[in-house]
């Protein structure tokens, strides 16, 4: 569990709590139930609105994901890989099933199984690239789900703003309650700010990266299975997938064999 996300939020929210005590203004000043209903509800009902059912459930259910995913581990694949590919050039690929049972990575365990089936490497590079594609897709419904509402948020704010200002121009003769009135009248455009940029788009963009991190994974899995089936030796492997690891990860593996 990697709980950045909430605490990137946490922190980004405190900011302005801290900003409002510096400058003498109470926290609870913001906190007024009429701005929070119409940005809060405008923009979850306008995502609503612009999304299909099956759209929605699959974003909710990867909000915890976005929260508090891990981002995956492509030295802890590259280890497992090796491992097999060093007992497939001793045993032959059937003595791979017995590791199968062993292996927690779905996406991995998928493509062992068909290499072990007699898949060749063409059918076996078209069916995990399938699966990597599908994968792609639909983490991008999930991203754009939290990034449209961060696109709505700040001008239901506006909409907000603009009802509250209404309220005060038809009591202009109550000059006492005017300052607190036109106060209150922003607070909506705060709350539609403050969401889209502290909450939505952090979560699709945590999503967006999450995702990239782990279709990244998955190449590197699919070059590993097409190596370990045509009998490459476990040298050969592991230097070939940790080429395709980002510069920061190839010192971890460097780091890692020299420990």
């Amino acid at each position: 569990m990697d709980p950045l996300g909430i605490v990137g939020i946490v922190i980004a929210l405190s900011s302005v709590v801290g900003l409002m005590v510096v400058e003498g203004t109470s926290p609870m000043a913001i906190l007024l139930p009429g701005p929070m209903i119409i940005v809060l509800l405008g923009t979850i009902g306008a995502g609503l609105a612009g999304s299909v059912w099956v759209d929605v459930k699959w974003a909710v259910k990867n909000l915890p994901r976005a929260l508090v995913g891990k981002a995956p581990q492509p030295g802890e694949t590259i280890d497992t890989i090796v491992h097999l590919a060093d007992r497939a050039r001793r045993e032959g690929m059937l003595a791979l099933e017995e590791e199968i049972r062993t292996i927690e990575d779905p996406f991995l365990k998928q493509g062992l199984n068909a290499a072990i089936d007699g898949a060749d490497s063409d059918e076996l590079r078209e069916m995990l690239e399938g699966v990597i594609a599908t994968k792609r897709s639909q983490d991008k419904i999930a991203a754009k789900f939290y990034m449209e509402l961060g696109g709505y948020a700040p001008t239901i704010g506006i909409i907000g703003t603009v009802v509250s200002l209404v309220h005060v121009l038809e009591n202009l003769s109550d000059v006492v309650a005017l300052g607190p009135m036109i106060a209150s009248a922003f607070v909506a455009t705060l709350w539609g700010v403050m969401t889209a940029n502290m909450i939505w788009l952090p979560i699709g963009n945590r999503l967006t990266r999450l995702s990239a991190m782990e279709c990244a994974q998955m190449e590197i899995t699919l070059e590993g299975l097409i190596s370990l089936q045509s009998g490459a030796s476990p040298r050969i492997v592991v230097s070939r997938l940790n080429s395709l690891l980002p510069a920061p990860r190839q010192e971890e593996q460097k780091q890692k064999k020299a420990a």
